[in-house]
């Protein structure tokens, strides 16, 4: 890994004698740095360090006591020490730069014991300075992914943090802090693209090394509330939920939960009020929001923690499945959108595959987006797919279907050990993060083409496809096994959109009737 650091990683020796007198450990610190000592980098570095050991004989501070608190407290003391003058505050910040680097060789030496709560740090360092290689970023993104491994790992030092106590709030003081640390950076005000860059390549780097088991992972169902965190569990390991299902229900309740208090005190008119405040800031999900209440308080109610009739306090929010058509759009338009994939570069290469799945096959975002490369069988000409219910269904393989992914494969993915089939087309090479990166590709095909009046969306195709395959003589049935419905209720929908043979089987108006 390439390093712009004064000091090594490495892990500190443990000495039992004392430090020797200023002059060698001055000495021993310069020759550490590489410098000569008769330039005048060296000079500056001597002049900081003997203020410094004068400061800190002064206040009767021992070297092996010496914190990064020290630092401050010397940066900004008012200097009447003699032989040295006072320094403007500018001038006391390089100072105290320098000073952090002497602190840091001398933890390096062992003179001042450290304990970070990891061991092996150079390597692990190294070994992610080859998988920041291994994701074929450019040479910036890289090179701020590495530097600020090294950063993050100089604070957590300086700030006697240890690494198994890391967390998000942690990340975030580090991304935040007034970089005074014993590395190579830009000082001055740090604006607020600085601090989303260190808090992604700080997470990034926290990542690397849970999944190495370095330091432990965090448990994702933990939680403050203790119901909260019972019914989580609950829903992974007796209801099967998919982690998307968890988030959504936990983002719910937890915003509910400061209207409602302890579940011991709820009462029906507290609960009636929590529901109208939280629909009415998504009147599209209200429906789902009752779903998730009662789906709580019957948890709740069989730990004991809630009162049973309390189930019945939340209103119904009645659905008239049938009362609208499906959004559609005529097999034309679709053909148009296809026509609007290029593929000349790699990313329109692997938007065309995408596109021609949602369009022939109907598939959901989420399918496409959990899609592996062995879900593909090429002799038999057969996709498989795990939709909602996590079953796997066989679907035929359309030739021009067949053909976008195969040059997608040969001529556009990332040649990268994931088992995604589709992957960002820009480094990281990483699988899509949710389905609203479908959507947006579908919006981007559609700008491209020119085409205004269609529904937004990845799901338009779906709804296309059964449209048109009734329209065309297929029954109910058949649509059915295409979209794999779980119900035939749910395929009945698109009953109503064949506007043409409903036409046929209508009665006449009968006109006016008599009095």
């Amino acid at each position: 890994m390439p390093r712009r650091s004064f000091v090594s990683f490495g892990p500190a020796p443990s000495r039992v004698e004392d430090p020797p007198n200023p002059d060698a450990l001055l000495t021993a610190f310069l020759s550490s740095l590489s410098l000569d000592e008769r330039s005048a980098c060296a000079v500056l570095y001597g002049a900081a360090v003997r203020h410094f050991l004068h400061w800190l004989e002064l206040h009767g501070i021992a070297i092996r006591t010496i914190d990064d608190r020290a630092v401050w407290r010397f940066e900004k003391h008012r200097c009447r020490c003699h032989r040295y003058s006072a320094q403007q505050p500018v001038y006391k910040a390089d100072i105290a730069a320098r000073v952090r680097r002497f602190v840091r060789f001398l933890e390096d030496q062992g003179y001042v014991q450290v304990d970070d709560g990891i061991d092996d740090l150079p390597r692990h360092l190294a070994d992610y300075s080859d998988a920041i290689d291994h994701l074929q970023l450019a040479q910036g993104p890289a090179q701020s992914y590495r530097s600020e491994a090294e950063h993050v790992v100089a604070w957590l030092r300086i700030a006697r943090r240890r690494w198994v106590d890391i967390d998000d709030t942690i990340i975030d003081q580090y991304a935040a802090h007034d970089c005074r640390c014993p590395v190579w950076r830009k000082r001055g005000e740090l604006v607020a693209s600085g601090m989303k860059r260190r808090r992604r390549c700080a997470r990034h780097f926290v990542e690397f090394l849970r999944g190495r088991g370095v330091i432990p992972s965090v448990e994702p169902m933990a939680d403050d509330d203790p119901h909260m965190a019972a019914y989580l569990t609950w829903l992974k390991q007796h209801r099967g939920a998919t982690d998307e299902t968890i988030r959504r229900y936990r983002t719910d309740i937890t915003r509910l939960m400061p209207m409602l208090g302890e579940p011991s005190q709820w009462d029906a008119a507290a609960l009636r009020r929590a529901f109208q405040r939280r629909s009415k800031e998504t009147p599209g999900s209200a429906s789902l929001l009752v779903t998730i209440l009662r789906s709580y308080i019957r948890f709740l109610i069989v730990q004991g923690d809630c009162r049973p009739a309390l189930l019945h306090a939340i209103p119904s929010v009645q659905r008239y499945r049938l009362s609208t058509l499906p959004g559609h759009v005529d097999p034309a338009t679709i053909e148009k959108i296809i026509a609007a994939c290029p593929a000349g570069r790699p990313v329109e290469v692997r938007d065309k595959a995408i596109i021609l799945l949602l369009a022939r096959l109907g598939l959901r975002a989420g399918d496409i987006r959990d899609m592996r490369l062995d879900d593909i069988d090429w002799r038999s000409g057969h996709l498989t797919v795990k939709g909602k219910t996590r079953r796997p269904d066989r679907l035929p393989l359309p030739q021009d279907v067949g053909d976008a992914i195969l040059a997608y494969l040969a001529t556009a993915r990332p040649k990268f050990g994931e088992e995604h089939l589709f992957l960002r087309a820009q480094a990281p090479f990483r699988p899509f993060r949710s389905s609203a990166e479908i959507a947006g590709i579908v919006a981007r095909t559609r700008e491209r083409g020119g085409i205004e009046g269609v529904p937004t969306g990845s799901h338009i195709f779906r709804h296309s496809l059964a449209t048109n395959m009734l329209r065309a003589g297929a029954g109910l049935e058949s649509v059915g096994t295409i979209l794999r419905h779980s119900s035939p209720e749910t395929t009945a929908i698109y009953a109503k959109v064949d506007l043409p043979m409903l036409m046929k089987i209508a009665q006449p108006w009968p006109g006016d009737l008599p009095c």
